[in-house]
């Protein structure tokens, strides 16, 4: 059994986000085994990703929300990393690995808190207890109290109905309407002990619009705010930039690097990349016209909203 793992899930539309993941991870200093559940991926493309990733087949007709236990379950390690393919690391994980490995959870806060009385009833673990919600993409799983987290988690994804989720009818009632993220919360609030959570600071895994951000070093993946204060990773969780034309931020600036930049260990053809996100001045110019555009997409939703 491996020291550390780290376990993600993509299909066809996300290995462009994989790709970039995983060079973060790589350009950073993590060589531990990742493994990805693959839920749709072309056979180019997991040609592409196997020297990297040992890449896991995932169950037909489920949706990706609730199969993030699978990869871990099949191929535990120590301290295990679960990491959402629409995230790049900009600095070390290491010292959350390490923290993690010593019989803790570490996660960061959501954005938005949320509790749900009924998670204990429905669960059958207990009651569930207030505390800080925390976000599904990045977790961190140690020793015997990662394994008994993972095992719940993994139990209880099976039960949620995915119709009703937020991607499907979102109900705002339904006691899972986040489904994995609702899950595991669910689980950490009823058959963990408090105690064993590291819930850190929402920006240290920014969330976009990822306000006050600014890129210090795109060779060395380095962010800060103003503070100095460096994020762990940047999420973009809505809209994914390597699929909707969108203003070339922070994020957009490192996923260009992670994908055609130097020293990277997965390169894909350049023509699998969208040309805003390549170099050149037809690049250029299409950034332009992107920008414009969103930033009046933005304006407009802003005056109606």
């Amino acid at each position: 059994m491996s020291a550390a793992a780290f376990y993600c899930v993509a299909d066809e539309r996300f290995f462009l986000g994989a790709v970039g993941l995983l060079n973060s991870l790589r350009l950073l200093g993590h060589r531990e085994p990742v493994y990805l559940l693959d839920c749709g991926l072309t056979a180019g493309q997991r040609a592409l990703l196997e020297p990297e990733a040992t890449l896991v087949d995932a169950p037909e007709g489920a949706s990706p929300h609730v199969l993030k236990a699978i990869a871990p379950s099949r191929n535990p390690a120590d301290t295990m990393v679960l990491i959402d393919t629409d995230m790049l690391a900009t600095r070390s994980l290491a010292p959350l690995v390490e923290a993690a490995s010593a019989e803790r959870v570490v996660a960061f806060e959501n954005d938005r808190p949320r509790y749900v009385a009924e998670w204990g009833e429905l669960t059958g673990l207990g009651p569930a207890r207030p505390g800080p919600y925390v976000s599904s993409g990045l977790v961190f799983l140690g020793g015997a109290t990662g394994r008994r987290t993972l095992e719940l988690f993994a139990e209880h994804l099976a039960a949620v109905d995915f119709d009703r989720t937020f991607w499907r009818r979102n109900e705002p009632g339904y006691p899972f309407l986040y489904a994995d993220q609702d899950v595991l919360n669910a689980v950490l609030r009823t058959a963990i002990e408090a105690d064993r959570l590291d819930a850190l600071e929402h920006r240290l895994a920014i969330t976009p619009p990822f306000a006050g951000v600014r890129l210090r070093d795109a060779e060395s993946l380095s962010c800060a705010f103003p503070d100095d204060a460096e994020p762990y990773v940047l999420h973009h969780f809505d809209r994914k930039p390597w699929l909707v034309p969108m203003y070339h931020g922070v994020f957009s600036r490192l996923l260009a690097r992670l994908l055609l930049g130097p020293g990277i260990a997965i390169r894909v053809p350049e023509e699998m990349v969208p040309l805003r996100l390549r170099s050149g001045p037809r690049a250029r110019a299409e950034r332009a016209r992107v920008d414009v555009a969103d930033v009046f997409r933005r304006k407009v939703l802003r005056r109606n909203g």
